[in-house]
C-alpha cells in the first residue's frame, strides 16, 4: 500500500470514530423505510419467493427487510436502488 492510501485510510479511520462518538457529523445518512422494498418487489410483479430468488436472499431475509426487522445493506441495498430507479434493468440483467 502507497504511503498515501495508507494516511487517507487513517484519516477515514479517526473520521469514523469520531463519528461513532457524535464528536463529528456523519457527511452522507440513508434513511431506508421497509415499504420502499415491498414497493420494488411489487414494481417487478414478483411473489416474495420469486423476489427473493431474483436477488439472491432467503424469503426469510426478504420478509425481515419488508417488515422493517432488518435493513438491507451493501450489495443488496445497492441492487435495490437499482431495481427501484430501472426494473427493466434488473429484470434484464437477471434473466428474470
Amino acid at each position: 500500500m502507497k504511503d498515501k492510501d495508507f494516511k487517507d485510510l487513517l484519516t477515514s479511520i479517526g473520521q469514523a470514530r469520531k463519528i461513532h462518538s457524535k464528536d463529528l457529523k456523519a457527511s452522507r445518512i440513508f434513511k431506508f423505510n421497509p415499504l420502499i422494498v415491498k414497493k420494488i418487489r411489487k414494481k417487478l410483479h414478483a411473489t416474495q419467493a420469486e423476489f427473493a430468488y431474483m436477488i439472491g436472499v432467503s424469503k426469510d431475509t426478504l420478509q425481515n427487510w419488508e417488515q422493517g426487522r432488518r435493513k438491507p445493506e451493501g450489495p443488496a441495498l445497492a441492487l435495490l436502488k437499482i431495481a427501484d430507479a430501472a426494473p427493466e434493468v434488473i429484470m434484464q440483467a437477471l434473466h428474470a
